[in-house]
């Protein structure tokens, strides 16, 4: 065992799936989640999540090596509040949230002093499902696990959370919370507001049924993030709201010359950015499938 005991802050789909991996595997000795609802509770016990399951913060980050915060974001620094009158003065507080220099700006300040050491963190998994029953133990294998340090940051603290995403099957990487959240807007984020808009717009009820009749698999494919959670979504959205409209504004600049073409009837143009966009992702589908980094648990 890596280590004797692990803490979940927050048993959905995120933390189900860590909690169910960290046990899977075999790195902690003892993983214990956190829930406010007692029928999350009984979700993480039917699925075996945790292996001690409460409503009681205290209970669950009492003695616990790492801490892992897998709420909203707009949760996290009230939780880590509550959680520090009670973690050990080495303990590791990391979380699992899509934008970083928010969560970073306040956490880290928050634990200065104590002992404790906050690192952010960002596995690049997940799924439209919610919920601790939409867990998988596998979810985090060969997924992108971003670690944002600081020069505030002690190195062993950046070790111990490479072996923890490592021990699940992550493949682990650093950079700074800046980087992550300019990056993370076009990899992540944009793709959800992309979604979003095309389920609003096409499912709008103004329009004439028809159009609903129409919609098939590639309108499925298309729209599935739409289905996340909108507290999730919001949050993220609002905690990397400058990253993300720039974003959206590049985006924008990209289809107006789309647009551009079939006003000329541009042939040739709307060929060459079809062919390009393919060959784009078909080359990045080619790195996304055989990752060059083993990435089996360790342990």
């Amino acid at each position: 065992m890596l280590f004797n005991k692990v803490a979940i802050v927050g048993m959905g789909l995120l933390g189900g799936s860590l909690g169910r991996a960290l046990r899977e595997f075999r790195v902690a000795s003892c993983v214990a989640g956190y829930a406010r609802r007692q029928a999350t509770l009984d979700e993480c016990r039917q699925v075996g999540a945790a292996d001690l399951a409460s409503t009681d913060l205290a209970e669950v980050v009492m003695d616990a090596e790492i801490v892992v915060l897998c709420t909203p974001i707009g949760q996290m620094a009230n939780l880590a509040s509550q959680c520090l009158p009670f973690l050990r003065d080495d303990a590791l507080l990391t979380d699992v949230g899509s934008a970083k220099a928010s969560v970073v700006a306040a956490i880290e300040p928050l634990v200065e002093g104590t002992g404790v050491t906050f690192v952010g963190g960002h596995p690049m998994a997940g799924s439209e499902q919610t919920g601790v029953l939409a867990s998988k133990p596998d979810l985090y294998v060969n997924a992108r696990c971003v670690l944002t340090p600081t020069p505030r940051t002690p190195v062993a603290a950046v070790t111990r959370l490479h072996r923890l995403w490592q021990s699940v099957g992550g493949r682990t990487i650093e950079m700074t919370p800046g980087n992550h959240d300019l990056w993370v807007a076009r990899a992540s984020h944009l793709p959800q507001v992309l979604a979003s808009v095309l389920a609003h717009h096409v499912l709008d009820p103004a329009h004439p049924a028809g159009v609903r009749d129409l919609c098939a698999t590639g309108f499925r494919d298309t729209s599935r993030l739409a289905s996340g959670s909108p507290e999730m979504w919001r949050d993220i959205a609002l905690s990397n709201s400058d990253a993300i409209r720039a974003t959206i504004e590049s985006w924008r600049a990209e289809l107006t010359l789309f647009e551009a073409a079939l006003t000329r009837g541009d042939a040739c143009a709307i060929d060459q950015f079809l062919r390009e966009a393919r060959d784009r992702r078909e080359a990045w589908l080619r790195e996304f499938r055989n990752p060059c980094q083993e990435s089996a648990p360790t342990h």
